[in-house]
């Protein structure tokens, strides 16, 4: 992170660590109220020691009644649902708050204590952190396991993604050969056209495009990633320091004995405005 995440993940656990001692604090003070009477109620008689400073003008006593009947019904309240005003309010203080943490940030603050946990998890801020890291493209999508759980499948497969791009600059026909499910149905449409089937069809062309190209650098943008059970595809734009002009490409993976696989691959020159007009003509 950068100095100005720093400041902000600062000001954030500041900010929410001075409401947990505010908390804190009002209930050691509530807790340390007058006792119950014999026979009378206990909240009153807490909330009656609370406001015996507003009976010294005249209609005080009328005052003092409303203050105190509402402070019963809210000390009962409290106790009724086990949080206090100041917990009730927390997940609301924090969930703007939460928006400027980033992945990292938000599963640390987690894992501080009940309170940040419950905030931290809540399902819209995953949601907004979504939009944030990767698309708006999939604002109506409802996840089964809930916005935290598809992010962390949206962030693997994203990886995942990476990594065969790391592996094209390796040039490692091992680590290609691993990374591709082992099955008669998977396929591989090169940025030439040519069109591979099957597994070791696959292998083999890769194996011939590490051996003709050499130090191809490329840059990937415009990642999207969609991840459902067993089934993920990711769509993106590389840029590549040739002549060829920017490719559109697909990924399609597998989940399979634990872990994601590649089963389709398919790469093609991004045609622009004049090339895509060139091309209807001639068809």
């Amino acid at each position: 992170m950068d100095s100005t995440q720093y400041f902000l993940v600062a000001a954030t656990v500041t900010v929410l660590c001075l409401l947990l001692a505010l908390l804190a604090v009002r209930s050691i003070a509530f807790c340390r109220g007058a006792p119950e009477s014999e026979g009378g109620d206990s909240a009153t008689s807490a909330a009656k020691r609370v406001c015996n400073c507003v009976c010294s003008c005249n209609g005080g006593f009328a005052v003092r009644d409303m203050v105190v009947e509402k402070a019963a019904a809210a000390a009962v309240a409290e106790r009724a649902t086990g949080a206090s005003m100041m917990e009730q309010l927390v997940p609301e203080i924090t969930t703007h708050a939460l928006s400027y943490l980033d992945y990292p940030s938000l599963c640390r603050l987690s894992m501080t204590n009940s309170l940040m946990r419950k905030a931290a998890n809540d399902d819209n801020a995953w949601k907004a952190l979504y939009h944030k890291d990767f698309t708006l493209e999939q604002d109506s999508v409802t996840p089964a396991n809930g916005w935290k759980a598809y992010y962390a499948a949206t962030r693997a497969i994203v990886n995942i993604n990476a990594e065969f791009f790391n592996i094209i600059k390796e040039r490692s026909i091992q680590a290609m050969s691993h990374f591709w499910r082992n099955a008669d149905y998977v396929k591989c449409v090169h940025a030439s056209g040519e069109l591979f089937s099957g597994y070791n069809a696959v292998i083999q062309s890769w194996q011939l495009a590490f051996n003709w190209e050499h130090g191809v650098n490329f840059q990937v943008r415009d990642v999207r990633a969609r991840v459902l059970t067993d089934m993920a595809w990711v769509t993106m734009k590389t840029f590549i320091d040739i002549d060829s002009g920017p490719f559109n490409v697909t990924n399609v993976f597998e989940f399979h004995n634990g872990r994601w696989y590649m089963v389709h691959h398919h790469s093609s020159v991004m045609l622009m405005d004049g090339e895509v007009e060139q091309q209807l003509v001639h068809a």
